[in-house]
C-alpha cells in the first residue's frame, strides 16, 4: 500500500505540475457546458440527462487516454524496478478515480449553474457519478495502457472502449433517471447492483491483464 500511495502521490504531483493539461480538460467541460446551453436553452429533464452523460463520458475519455503516455520505455522499466505492474495499476486507477469523480462534480455544478438542475435525488444522482467515475476509469485506464504500448490510443478507444462503456452507461441513464424523477422505479437497487458488479468485473480484468501488458 505504500508502493501505490506514494504513486498516487507522484501522479498527483505530476497533473499539478502539467498545467497545460488541467487547463484544457476545465476549459472543454465549460464550453461543452455553455455550448449545449446555448444551443437548447430550455433543456426538457430528460435532454438534460442524456446531455448530461454523453458530457461526462467525452470528459472521461480527453481526460484519461493519455494516463500511461509519461511510462516511456525507459521510465516503464524503472517504475518496473520499483513496484509491480498490480501497484502501478493500483495507483492509476486511484488517480484516475478521483479525477474523475472531482470532473463529474464539477459537471454537475456547472450544468446546475448554467442549464438549471432537474434533479430531485441528489444522494441518488451523487452515487451515479460515483459508480460512473469506477467504471470510466477502469475501462480507460487500461485502454490507456494498452494505447501507449501501441501507440494508438485514440484508435483502441473507439474500438475497446465502446462495448465496455455500453453497459455501464445504460444503467448510469437509469439510476439518473430515478432521480430526475422521469422514471417511478422503487426498485433501482438492482441497477446498483447490477452497476457495481459490472464495475467489479471490469476492474477484475483488468487488474489480471494488465501484468502481461506491462511486460511485453
Amino acid at each position: 500500500m505504500r508502493k501505490i500511495l506514494l504513486l498516487v502521490k507522484k501522479d498527483f504531483y505530476a497533473e499539478w505540475r502539467n498545467e497545460h493539461a488541467i487547463s484544457s480538460v476545465l476549459l472543454y467541460v465549460f464550453a461543452t457546458v455553455y455550448i449545449t446551453y446555448t444551443a437548447f436553452i430550455n433543456i426538457p429533464a430528460q435532454t438534460w440527462n442524456v446531455l448530461f452523460w454523453i458530457v461526462y463520458l467525452f470528459v472521461s475519455v480527453n481526460a484519461l487516454i493519455r494516463s500511461f503516455d509519461q511510462e516511456n520505455s525507459t521510465k516503464a522499466l524503472y517504475f518496473y524496478q520499483l513496484a509491480g505492474p498490480t501497484s502501478i495499476f493500483a495507483a492509476k486507477f486511484i488517480f484516475n478515480t478521483v479525477l474523475l469523480w472531482i470532473l463529474g462534480l464539477l459537471t454537475l455544478i456547472l450544468f446546475s449553474f448554467i442549464a438549471g438542475s432537474p434533479v430531485r435525488d441528489y444522494p441518488l444522482f451523487l452515487l451515479s457519478i460515483f459508480l460512473a467515475g469506477i467504471g470510466f476509469a477502469t475501462i480507460f485506464t487500461f485502454i490507456s495502457a494498452i494505447g501507449a504500448k501501441t501507440g494508438n490510443s485514440h484508435l483502441l478507444t473507439a474500438i475497446l472502449g465502446f462495448p465496455c462503456v455500453v453497459p455501464v452507461l445504460l444503467e448510469l441513464l437509469k439510476l439518473s433517471a430515478n432521480s430526475i424523477g422521469l422514471l417511478n422505479d422503487t426498485d433501482f437497487g438492482t441497477d446498483i447492483l447490477i452497476l457495481s458488479a459490472v464495475n467489479a468485473i471490469l476492474l477484475s480484468m483488468s487488474f489480471i491483464l494488465f501484468p502481461y501488458i506491462w511486460r511485453d
